[in-house]
């Protein structure tokens, strides 16, 4: 019993490591009020996503076509966005970025009378409005491959309504886990949470672009390995 389960949960962990939610995570805890920012938009994530799944369950019982889709676009998804996530490892790792970052804020202070200004979503967040944040966690959190796995998994599972219900959200619970584990800080331990964001700030600020160039390169040569070994199977 235990196992089926975990199976069917493990698509949601996948898709906890989801590059938008880091990067949206990473500006929030940056700017002012990150606690504010951070529950916005975990509430507004939970709203949509835990919505959307629902609907497609109980709309899309026998979803045979999301079953299907794992096995025709999985594979070379994998193998493009692997590629990708090596290219980006590679251009970051040399350095050759530096140029196109240049010549962009040259255009930015050119068009702004040579005042820096940041860039727009960091302007709105940056605001600490919670409603703001709520809003973005809605339009940036729509379902994804992994979570539409995970939502074909459960609905095999031929569990009751409520069981159903509990499942998926569930699943929204484990897929915001980046969202949830600041939070609880700041609940549980808010001085040492407080700290600890700020140190992690300064370590960003030093090692960021190392840490960019290792995490690029890993996620690439996973994502091609697994395509490579889903297509041979």
């Amino acid at each position: 019993m235990a196992a089926p389960v975990v199976r069917t949960f493990i698509p949601a962990f996948a898709a906890a490591a989801n590059p938008t939610l880091l990067g949206a995570v990473t500006l929030m805890l940056f700017l002012p009020s990150p606690k504010r920012l951070l529950l916005g938009y975990l509430l507004g994530a939970y709203l949509i996503s835990i919505t959307i799944g629902l609907l497609i369950v109980f709309t899309f019982h026998n979803a045979d076509a999301v079953s299907t889709a794992k096995h025709t676009l999985s594979p070379a998804e994998d193998l493009v966005f692997g590629a990708i996530a090596l290219l980006v490892a590679y251009v970051l790792g040399s350095g050759r970025d530096q140029p196109v970052r240049d010549r962009r804020r040259e255009r930015r202070l050119a068009k702004h009378g040579g005042e820096e200004k940041q860039p727009l979503p960091q302007r709105w967040l940056g605001r600490g409005s919670a409603r703001i944040s709520f809003v973005c966690g809605v339009v940036l959190t729509l379902p994804g491959f992994t979570y539409l796995i995970c939502l074909s998994r459960i609905d095999k599972q031929n569990w009751s309504t409520a069981g159903t219900v509990l499942a998926v959200i569930a699943a929204n619970l484990i897929m915001l886990i980046l969202l949830e584990v600041p939070l609880i800080g700041y609940a549980v331990a808010p001085e040492r949470t407080a700290q600890a964001v700020q140190d992690f700030r300064a370590w960003l600020r030093r090692r960021g672009r190392t840490i960019a160039v290792h995490v690029a390169a890993v996620i690439g040569i996973l994502l091609i390995v697994r395509g490579v070994i889903e297509l041979l199977v």
